[in-house]
Parts: structure tokens; sequence; C-alpha cells
């Protein structure tokens, strides 16, 4: 991990929390027992060394070890940030941004980066696009990089 990241501000809509925190229930109370009994059946098995049922059911377990642990530092330390329910002229995270380039106009969401999903209109703070639109203001054309070059466009709305 960059350690940039570590200090990074994260950040959650409320729909998002709501989100991970049934994500880390879910993990918690149903997917960890399901995977400690699967572990107890692969020990049932025999030799461990050489028995593929447990080494996958400890893989699995590590996963989602790690995935508790990240969200349960993510609802702890994001700043949940409510959907803009008033206009504003700057764009936040939380808010709805119209865009228009050369392909046409379209609506995005700025959330955290957990949340992103760009195929249903939601993009993270952190990704380019994001990054780009974050302070800018209607009117604006705004650069940013992209894989091919640059990519510019124009701040439509913001809601």
């Amino acid at each position: 991990m960059n350690n940039s990241n570590l200090f990074t501000k994260k950040y959650l809509t409320t729909e998002g929390r709501q989100k991970a925190e049934e994500e880390l229930y879910y993990l918690k109370t149903e997917k960890r027992p399901l995977i400690a009994e699967k572990i107890e059946t692969a020990k049932e098995l025999g030799d461990l060394s050489e028995n593929a049922e447990y080494a996958e059911a400890k893989d699995e377990q590590a996963f989602v070890e790690a995935r508790i642990l990240e969200l349960t530092n993510l609802i702890k330390y994001a700043e949940v940030v409510p959907h803009q329910t008033k206009v504003s002229d700057i764009v936040n995270v939380g808010s709805t941004v119209t865009i228009e380039d050369e392909t046409g106009q379209r609506t995005y969401i700025i959330v955290g980066f957990n949340e992103a999903n760009p195929s249903a209109g939601k993009i993270s703070n952190e990704s380019p696009l994001g990054q780009a639109l974050l302070g800018r203001r209607v009117g604006e054309i705004v650069s940013f990089q992209i894989p091919s070059g640059f990519k510019k466009l124009t701040i439509i709305a913001i809601k």
C-alpha cells in the first residue's frame, strides 16, 4: 500500500455507509461461521498438508477477515457525506454532476472509492475524473489524463 493512501481522507454517502454496515454484519454473522465450519470439516479429512479443501477454506477465511478489517476501518474513519439536497455551485463528494464532451452529456454522482460504480453513474472522488471535477463550477472546462492522453469536458450542471 502506498503511504499516501494511509492518510487520504475516505468518504462514504449515507447509502454507502449502510451498505458497508450490512456487508460487515453479513460477514461476521453468516460468512465467518460458515468458513469455520468448512475448516472443521476439512480437518476431519486428514492430512492438512495435502488437503485442498482445508487450504481453500483457510484462503477464504483470510480474505473474509481482511474484508472485515477493511470495512470496520472504513465505517470507523470515513467521513459520511449526505447526498446533496440543495444546489451547490461547487462540485463536492455527494454532488450530482452533468458533464458534456464530444460524445454527449452524462450525469454522475461523486461518491467515495468504496461505492464507485461507473456503469450505475457513480464515480469515485479518487478517480481521475472525480479528482478533476472536485472544487469546479458550472461552465468550467475540465481536463484530465486518460490512458490515451488528455480528455476535456465541460461541467453543465451541479446538483
